[in-house]
């Protein structure tokens, strides 16, 4: 009981800060960062910088959030804000997902990062819709599934940031470790994901 409080203290924890990082590229010069990767031509282009802010700033809101749904004592007290937050979620993740696909094409690494990181998107966006449809249709076991993977994959802004610098360390490089983890950081996020939908399962049929 103890360790799994200290687990969901650590969940939250990481999932506000890291959320709340993205501020900090609104401040800082275009070489700081991970934009100290990209060349002058991409950070010149005003498609590019719109998907990257709109990225992390909508990425970083349905991370801030959503961490909170999961809290079966807030839920069932809160409904009505459960609710409304969710929309906050979905919506952010629309966006989130849509611009980061679109990015991921221009990512650092060649087409073994771009590839990880289109994916990515392409799975945030399908699973979160169908969570969506599955929420109005009332079909609430789905939703919480769905849901589960969706988080997953929104997680993948805290377990990037936390793989980065040991793989770089590891691996003797920023661009080796970031063709990593561009599938690193949500990969085993989905096992766990799916480790979890399994337990639900099991909880229903008990």
């Amino acid at each position: 009981m103890i360790l799994k409080r200290v687990l969901w203290y650590v969940f939250a924890g990481l999932s506000i800060a890291i959320g709340l990082y993205p501020i900090g590229y609104f401040f800082i010069d275009s070489d700081a960062g991970l934009l100290s990767t990209k060349d002058a031509l991409l950070l010149s282009s005003v498609f590019w910088n719109i998907g990257f802010y709109v990225h992390i700033s909508m990425g970083g809101l349905a991370l801030l959030v959503g961490w909170i749904q999961f809290s079966v004592q807030f839920r069932n007290k809160n409904l009505s804000l459960h609710r409304s937050i969710g929309k906050v979620y979905i919506f952010s993740v629309f966006l989130a997902a849509i611009a980061g696909a679109c990015i991921g094409f221009f990512a650092t690494g060649g087409p073994i990062a771009a590839t990880g990181f289109v994916s990515l998107g392409v799975i945030w966006f399908v699973t979160t819709i169908s969570a969506y449809q599955s929420a109005r249709t009332g079909h609430i076991r789905h939703h919480q599934k769905m849901m589960i993977y969706s988080y997953a994959a929104c997680f993948a802004a805290v377990t990037l940031r936390l793989w980065l610098p040991l793989l770089s360390n590891l691996m003797g490089g920023f661009i080796p470790a970031y063709r990593m983890v561009a599938w690193l950081c949500w990969v085993p996020n989905l096992v766990v994901a799916y480790a979890l939908v399994k337990k639900l399962d099991r909880k229903a049929i008990a």
